[in-house]
C-alpha cells in the first residue's frame, strides 16, 4: 500500500461522465504509467477510432501502452507480474468483459476469469487504477447478448469493488467516493500546471463612470440562456482538458434564420435594417429566441502583453503602458466608451514573451496555464451575469505576432497582412515595418518543419496574451456567452481557437471591417461577416464599443417593431404583434355597405357586388408628358379615316 494508504482504486461512471479523465488524474503523480487498453474491434468504425485517438492524445509521452483485447486473461497476468514501484491504469473493464464474452472463447467459465482478475488485483503489489462503466442504473437490455454483458459487467464491478482499497463513482465530471472515504483524497494535479513564467496575476476590474443612463438588467430570456448547463467536457484534476476536438455548445440553428425572416414582415417605413440584420440574427441565435433583446450587461476583457525582438519594432513600450494605466484609472478612449455602454473592464497583464524569430516564446506548461486562465476569465464574466464579452488588447508587438499566427494557420502571405507601423501624428514608419516583416519571415522559416497544432502555434509564436485570448473564446463558447471581435489579437485567437473547437466562431461577431487587411482576411477564413464598414481605427476593443450602441439599437428595434398589419389580414395573430392603427368610428370594418348586392351561385358561393362611388372619377386621366406606349397620333373623330392597304389573303 502506498504512503497515502491506498494501492488499488476502482473508478465507476456512465458514458461521458469523466471517469477516464478522473482516473488519469489519480496516477498523474507517477513518473511512468503502464496504460492497459482493453478495447476490442472497432477497426471499421471511424467514430470509435476517433474516441481511441482522443484518449491517446491525452496521455503523456512517458506512459507506455499494453493491449489485452485479443486475450482478456492477459490482464490478470500483467497485474501478477507488476512490480511494487509500477503504476497501472486499466481502461476499461467494459472492453475486458466484451472480450471475455467473445463467442470464439465459448464455452468458457467466465465467472472463473472474473474471480481470477479479482484475486490478481488483491495480490498486486503495484498501484492499480481500474476504470469501468456503471450499468446498474440503465434499463434491462431487451436482447440476450445485452443481458449477458450487463450481468457479467455487474458481477465484475461487484467483485473488484470488494477487493479494491477505494471505489469512486463519477457523475458529470464530479467524483463521489463510495469506499475509502476515511482516507485522504487521492492526489490530483492542480487545474493549472505550475507555469515556468511568472505567477499569473489576477485581472484588475475597472468600472468606468457611466456617462449615460445605465442599461436595463438582462432580460429573463437572455439570463436563462446564460445559466443553462453546458456540454459535459473532459476534466483532469478538477479542470477542463483543453484539447483539439472539444465538443462545445452551438448557437441555436433555427432562431437566427427565423429572426432574419421575421424582419421582412416588420412595420418599417423603408427597406429595414440593412447590414445590421447580421447583428439581429447573431443575437437571436445566441439567445435562442426569434425576438432577441439588446445586450444589457457587457464586460470588456483587456489583455496587455508585450513581445520582444523584431515584432516590437516601432512600438513604444512606455506609451502602451500609459494606455493600460489610463484604463485602470478609468480614463482614456476605451474607458469612456465602456462607460457609455455601461460596461466594466477586466484588465489582465500577462508575462512578456521572447522574440518569435529566436525560438519558442512559451513552454507547454505555460500554454496550458494561459489557456485555462482565459477560460476562467470568460466563466467569471458569465457568472457575474454578463451577456456579452468584448475582447480588447493593448500591447507591444501584438500586430506582428498576430500576423505571424494568422499566416501560420491560414497560409496567407505575411507581407500582405502585416499592418503598417503608425506613429503618433499620423505618419507611417516603413523601416520598422520592414523589421517586423523580417521577424515574421524568420519565425515562419524556423517552424517550417514543426507541428502546426493549435498549442504548437501558441508555443512557438503566440505568447501568453494570445493564449489567454484563445482560452477566453473557448470558455465563452462553453458558457454560451457571445463575443465581439475587432482587431488582430482577437482574430488570431479566433483562428487558433477554431482548431481546438470549431464551435467557437459561431459565438463571435465582427462589428466592423476596420482598416486592416489582417482582420478582413482572418475574418473571412473564420466565416465571420462584418456587420458594418466604418473602417474604425480606435484600438482593439474600442472599435467594438463604438459600434455597440448601433448594434443594440438594431436588436432593440427588431424586438419592439410589430408586424405590418397588411400582412396579417385574415390571419389569427396575437394582438401584441399588430401595429396599432387608429380607425374612425364611422369606418369600422364589418358595417354593411350601401348599394351592395350579394349573389348566390349554384355551388353555394356568394359574390358581393359593390357599386362605384359616384363622387369618385374612375376614368383614365389624360397624360401630360410621357404616357401611352404608342407613338401614333390620336385620330380626330370628325376626320374620316384614310384608306389603308388591306393585307392580302391567299387566293387573291
Amino acid at each position: 500500500m502506498s504512503d497515502d494508504r491506498w494501492s488499488t482504486a476502482l473508478v465507476l461512471g456512465g458514458i461521458r461522465s469523466g471517469k477516464s479523465a478522473f482516473a488519469e488524474a489519480l496516477v498523474a503523480d507517477a513518473t511512468s504509467v503502464r496504460y492497459v487498453a482493453t478495447a476490442v474491434g472497432g477497426e471499421d468504425d471511424p467514430e470509435w477510432l476517433d474516441r481511441i485517438e482522443a484518449h491517446q492524445r491525452r496521455r503523456p509521452q512517458t506512459w507506455s501502452t499494453e493491449e489485452t483485447g485479443a486475450d482478456p486473461t492477459r490482464l490478470a497476468a500483467l497485474l501478477t507480474e507488476a512490480k511494487p514501484d509500477d503504476t497501472l491504469l486499466v481502461d476499461d473493464l467494459g472492453g475486458w468483459v466484451t472480450g471475455l464474452l467473445d463467442p470464439a472463447r465459448q464455452p468458457n467459465d467466465d465467472q472463473a476469469d472474473v474471480a481470477a482478475l479479482a484475486a490478481a488485483v488483491r495480490a498486486c503489489t503495484a498501484r492499480v487504477v481500474l476504470v469501468s462503466p456503471e450499468v446498474g442504473l440503465s434499463l434491462v437490455p431487451t436482447t440476450p447478448v445485452g443481458r449477458a454483458f450487463t450481468d457479467a459487467l455487474g458481477t465484475t464491478n461487484e467483485a473488484l469493488a470488494e477487493v479494491c482499497d477505494r471505489v469512486a463513482f463519477v457523475v458529470a465530471g464530479r467524483p463521489v467516493w463510495l469506499k475509502g472515504a476515511d482516507y485522504p483524497e487521492a492526489p490530483a494535479p492542480d487545474p493549472a500546471p505550475v507555469p515556468v513564467m511568472e505567477d499569473l496575476p489576477e485581472p484588475h476590474l475597472v468600472v468606468p463612470e457611466v456617462t449615460e443612463a445605465p442599461v436595463a438588467p438582462a432580460p429573463a430570456a437572455v439570463a436563462a440562456a446564460l445559466e443553462e448547463p453546458t456540454q459535459v467536457l473532459p476534466v483532469i484534476g478538477g479542470g477542463v482538458a483543453i484539447e483539439p476536438g472539444m465538443d462545445l455548445p452551438l448557437p441555436h440553428s433555427d432562431t437566427g434564420p427565423d429572426a432574419r425572416d421575421r424582419l421582412v414582415s416588420l412595420d418599417f417605413a423603408g427597406a429595414g435594417l440593412g447590414s445590421l440584420v447580421e447583428a439581429v440574427e447573431f443575437a437571436a441565435a445566441t439567445q435562442r429566441t426569434t425576438i432577441p433583446q439588446p445586450w444589457a450587461s457587457v464586460r470588456v476583457l483587456l489583455i496587455s502583453g508585450s513581445h520582444a525582438g523584431g515584432a516590437a519594432a516601432g512600438d513604444d513600450p512606455a506609451d502602451a503602458e500609459r494606455r493600460v494605466a489610463d484604463v485602470e484609472r478609468g480614463e482614456g478612449v476605451l474607458s469612456r466608451l465602456a462607460g457609455e455602454a455601461g460596461a466594466d473592464i477586466a484588465v489582465l497583464r500577462v508575462a512578456p514573451a521572447g522574440p518569435i524569430e529566436d525560438g519558442p516564446v512559451l513552454d507547454e506548461p505555460a500554454v496550458e496555464v494561459a489557456l485555462r486562465q482565459g477560460w476562467r476569465l470568460a466563466e467569471a464574466a458569465a457568472d457575474a451575469g454578463r451577456d456579452l464579452l468584448v475582447l480588447a488588447s493593448i500591447g507591444v508587438g501584438t500586430d506582428a505576432v498576430a500576423a505571424a499566427v494568422s499566416a501560420a494557420v491560414t497560409g496567407s502571405e505575411p507581407v500582405a497582412v502585416l499592418p503598417r507601423v503608425l506613429r503618433p501624428g499620423g505618419t507611417f514608419d516603413d523601416e520598422s515595418w520592414m523589421r517586423r516583416c523580417a521577424a515574421v519571415r524568420d519565425a515562419l522559416h524556423r517552424i517550417r518543419h514543426e507541428a502546426r497544432g493549435a498549442k504548437d502555434i501558441l508555443r512557438h509564436l503566440g505568447g501568453a496574451d494570445l493564449a489567454v485570448a484563445t482560452g477566453a473564446l473557448l470558455g465563452a463558447a462553453s458558457r454560451r456567452l457571445p463575443v465581439l471581435l475587432d482587431g488582430p489579437v482577437g482574430i488570431a485567437a479566433g483562428l487558433v481557437a477554431r482548431d481546438l473547437a470549431s464551435q467557437v466562431r459561431h459565438w463571435c461577431l465582427l462589428p466592423d471591417t476596420g482598416s486592416l487587411t489582417l482582420v478582413r482576411q482572418g475574418s473571412d477564413v473564420l466565416g465571420l461577416t462584418p456587420v458594418l464598414d466604418l473602417r474604425l481605427g480606435l484600438g482593439e476593443g474600442a472599435n467594438a464599443l463604438a459600434a455597440l450602441p448601433l448594434l443594440r439599437s438594431a436588436v432593440g428595434l427588431a424586438a419592439a417593431a410589430q408586424v405590418h398589419p397588411s400582412l396579417l389580414a385574415g390571419q389569427d395573430v396575437p394582438d401584441d404583434l399588430l401595429a396599432p392603427v387608429d380607425v374612425p368610428d364611422d369606418e369600422i370594418p364589418g358595417e354593411p355597405i350601401d348599394g351592395a348586392v350579394e349573389t348566390l351561385a349554384e355551388d353555394g358561393s356568394t359574390t358581393l357586388t359593390v357599386p362605384n362611388d359616384p363622387e369618385v372619377d374612375l376614368s383614365e386621366p389624360d397624360p401630360h408628358g410621357p404616357g401611352p406606349a404608342t407613338t401614333e397620333p390620336t385620330p380626330d373623330p370628325d376626320t374620316p379615316e384614310p384608306d389603308r392597304p388591306r393585307p392580302s389573303t391567299p387566293g387573291e
